[in-house]
């Protein structure tokens, strides 16, 4: 239905598409933070678990429908795109910190553990794409290892947040993760409620993003990959970025980090859902070099991200992090050999 329209109500209907999953995460970033308060769960796993689950549910609505219908490069470069951008989203957000560097003030073991878990998550799909080309059902063994490492990873990451074995040095920089008393003895059942609504919005809205850039695939013969790191990908994560600012500025800092590394962490499930929703064999062999890059660039930025959290700079270049700095000028090398290459 929505191929059919001209180019005008094509675009319209993806910027409001785009506009209502802006709108549904703000609201949401503000109830995460109420939940993480009235269950007691902490801003970093609310952030990771919660937040970063319901702004990746509009991208695996985009993964799952381009793979279905028969795209890899399109579900997979969604995914993988959409990694490497919200990375980026914490350098331009240790932009608006102007007390400290980002990964400094936010110091949180729960954070470190789940980055540590997502670089182990991505190597799977590039084991995957280098090994043999075997599948069960239709689905690689990989898909089933990384749904698996998944769900034990965030039971430690819980483990890691409650009791933690070690803990960052406190500075004059750090923010603490401190509940807000008035909200911990009030009922979490209202503000759930309507954050599940929200979701439910945005992966509705997903959809509609889904079948506008499988359209400009077809219509303007443009490659699935481009489309999809670089359209459907940042559009779909604009949450995390509006989520991640808001954050920031509210101070919930820990919120702001877990929420992007733990949408990131999430986000490998659409590899897995991809995989079987895609059914011309495993999707790990029916993708091209471009988006292994897109996978190797989501890699390293994490792993420098991991890096920054660890070392912990208190400044750096142009008042950012020197690992902001490098995330940036790797995001924009990728972008460059996805256009140009």
């Amino acid at each position: 239905m929505l191929a059919s329209l001209s180019l005008p109500l094509l675009l319209l209907v993806f910027a409001v598409a785009g506009a209502a999953v802006i709108a549904a995460s703000v609201k949401a970033t503000h109830l995460a933070d109420i939940i993480a308060d009235r269950t007691r769960m902490g801003e970093a796993m609310a952030g990771g678990l919660i937040l970063g689950g319901a702004t990746s549910l509009s991208g695996v609505v985009v993964s799952v429908t381009a793979a279905s219908s028969g795209d890899a490069s399109f579900a997979v470069s969604n995914a993988v795109g959409g990694i490497a951008a919200q990375t980026l989203f914490l350098a331009l957000a240790d932009a608006l910190w102007k007390r400290a560097n980002l990964e400094h003030a936010a110091a949180e073991p729960a954070n470190l553990f789940q980055a540590v878990m997502l670089i182990v998550l991505l190597a799977f799909p590039v084991l995957a794409m280098a090994g043999p080309d075997v599948h069960i059902l239709q689905i690689h063994p990989v898909s089933i290892f990384i749904f698996i490492v998944y769900l034990y990873g965030i039971r430690l990451s819980a483990s890691v947040s409650s009791n933690p074995m070690w803990r960052p040095v406190v500075t004059d920089a750090t923010r603490r993760d401190e509940p807000d008393s008035a909200e911990s003895d009030r009922s979490a059942r209202r503000p759930a409620v309507v954050f599940v609504v929200l979701v439910l919005i945005m992966g509705a809205c997903g959809w509609i993003i889904s079948q506008v850039g499988a359209s400009f695939i077809t219509r303007f013969g443009l490659a699935s990959s481009l489309v999809g790191a670089l359209l459907t990908a940042v559009v779909t994560s604009l949450p995390e970025l509006v989520t991640t600012i808001t954050a920031v500025r509210k101070g919930a800092l820990q919120l702001a980090m877990g929420g992007i590394i733990g949408g990131n962490t999430f986000d490998t499930l659409f590899l897995v859902v991809s995989d079987v929703a895609y059914r011309d064999g495993s999707i790990y062999h029916a993708v091209g070099l471009t988006d292994l890059y897109w996978l190797a660039t989501g890699l390293l930025m994490t792993a420098i991200l991991l890096a920054g959290l660890v070392l912990r700079q208190r400044e750096g270049p142009a008042r950012i992090g020197l690992e902001s700095v490098l995330m940036i000028a790797i995001y924009t090398s990728a972008v460059m050999v996805e256009v140009f290459a």
